[in-house]
This record gives C-alpha cells, sequence and structure tokens, in this order.
C-alpha cells in the first residue's frame, strides 16, 4: 500500500512538471477579444495561445479580420473586450510599455518617418529596444547586406522604391530580439532574392525561440515555415489545425 502510494507521489509530481513546462513555453495569450466599430463586428471571441518557437498563419479573403486581429495587438485598434498577455505576466492593458518591448511589428506597408534616413530608422528601432551598441552593429549590418540596402543607408523614405521601403521596415522589425514578432505580408514588394532571405530570417527566429504570426497571400511560401494555421472569416475564428492541413480546407470552405 505504501509503494502505492510513492508511485501515485511520483506520477503527481510528474504531471505538475510537465504542466508547468508548458505554462513557461506559452508566450502569447489571447482570450475572447472583440473589437467592434461603429457598431459592427471586426473581431468576434477570438482567444488563441502561442508557444515558443511557434509560427502561426492567419489566413482568410480580403476583409476577414488578419491585419485588424495584428494591429489590435500592438494595440493601434482598440479592443471592445478580452485580454493579451505576453509570457503569461505582461498584460496588454496594465503593462502595455514592457508589453510593446517585448514585441515587434512588421505591418503591410512601411510605416517609416519623413525626416529620417534609413540608417536613423535602424537606430531609433535600436534605441527604442535598447539594443546595445556591439550587437546592434553586428545585426544590422548582416540584415543590411542580406537585403541588399547598403546603397540606401543615407536615402529618405520618398526616395526609395517600394520594394525598399519594404526591406527597410523590415530590418527595423528583424533588430530586436522579442517574444512575438507579427508580420503583415512579409513578401509584399520584394523580389524573390529578398523573398528567400525573409524567409530564412523567419525562419532564424523560429529557431531562436520566437513565437510568430504572419499573414500572407503567398500560401505556397508558408509551407515549411508556419506550423498552425487560423482561418478567419468575417472576424471570426472557423477553423484551426497544421498548415499542411490548409488546402483541404481551403476548397471545403470555398465549396461550402
Amino acid at each position: 500500500m505504501l509503494v502505492a502510494s510513492i508511485d501515485e507521489w511520483y506520477i503527481f509530481i510528474i504531471k505538475k512538471v510537465i504542466e508547468s513546462w508548458h505554462f513557461l513555453m506559452v508566450v502569447f495569450r489571447m482570450e475572447h477579444v472583440s473589437v467592434e466599430v461603429d457598431q459592427k463586428k471586426l473581431l468576434d471571441d477570438i482567444s488563441f495561445t502561442l508557444e515558443q518557437g511557434e509560427v502561426m498563419a492567419l489566413v482568410g479573403h480580403n476583409g476577414a479580420g488578419k491585419s485588424t486581429l495584428l494591429k489590435t495587438i500592438m494595440a493601434m485598434v482598440e479592443k471592445k473586450m478580452g485580454t493579451i498577455v505576453l509570457e503569461e505576466t505582461y498584460h496588454q492593458e496594465k503593462h502595455l510599455l514592457l508589453f510593446k518591448e517585448r514585441i515587434a511589428f512588421l505591418p503591410e506597408e512601411p510605416m517609416l518617418l519623413p525626416e529620417l534616413t534609413v540608417r536613423q530608422h535602424f537606430q531609433l528601432y535600436a534605441m527604442s529596444y535598447q539594443i546595445d551598441e556591439a550587437t546592434f552593429q553586428q545585426t544590422v549590418t548582416e540584415y543590411i547586406n542580406g537585403f541588399d540596402l547598403s546603397n540606401a543607408l543615407e536615402q529618405y523614405p520618398d526616395e526609395l522604391s517600394k520594394g525598399m521601403r519594404q526591406k527597410t521596415q523590415a530590418i527595423c522589425s528583424l533588430l530586436p530580439q522579442v517574444s512575438v514578432l507579427l508580420i503583415d505580408e512579409p513578401f509584399m514588394g520584394l523580389d524573390i532574392y529578398a523573398q528567400q532571405y525573409m524567409i530564412e530570417q523567419i525562419e532564424r527566429k523560429r529557431n531562436d525561440g520566437t513565437a510568430i504570426i504572419l499573414t500572407t497571400h503567398q500560401l505556397d511560401l508558408l509551407k515549411g515555415i508556419a506550423q498552425q494555421f487560423i482561418l478567419l472569416q468575417e472576424g471570426k475564428i472557423v477553423d484551426v489545425g497544421k498548415i499542411d492541413q490548409f488546402d483541404t480546407i481551403t476548397r471545403r470552405t470555398d465549396n461550402g
């Protein structure tokens, strides 16, 4: 009887250890988030979690709510209800500054300041995320070379092509080491070489433990990058699953 009790105790302890490991791995939690503008629901009761190194693809037709969801996470769009938490500690509402220090955003349309050069944008992000000088110089040099942007460092945004602006914004978003990275249409405006380099950097971030939420209409590029998907329709989650199941689900949704 004593042996059985000891065995049960060991099983109980092991279960608790496993549960604590899972708890520590969760870096992003969204619960029951809704967004409403002019009495129209843009997001309706959205809930999901992300673990370290997990890449989640947001998919859906135009207007499904993908970009709205990312902007809501960044507090660029106000939510009507719900909670958003990083690392099970930093609540978007209670700890906004600490929250934003742990998250980065690559928007579909670059948000560059017209009075700053390309180089100054990188310096601004380094200061904002408190990246030490040695790490910044090493990292930004690598990205500049990878995106072939070395000839544009002293140029201003209005002197850049769309692709160059997108590369600039991409580097800004990749510079900090954060818990969660949000990416809205990462391949928009990029040539095939820059697209491949972007894929490599997303994989690198994933392998370093960064959780990533991304959207793209170039779904073929997601295979091998994302593990999971969330399918949005009219602001609601209508399906979730492994990314290699997505084609079947798409056809079933379109036919339904």
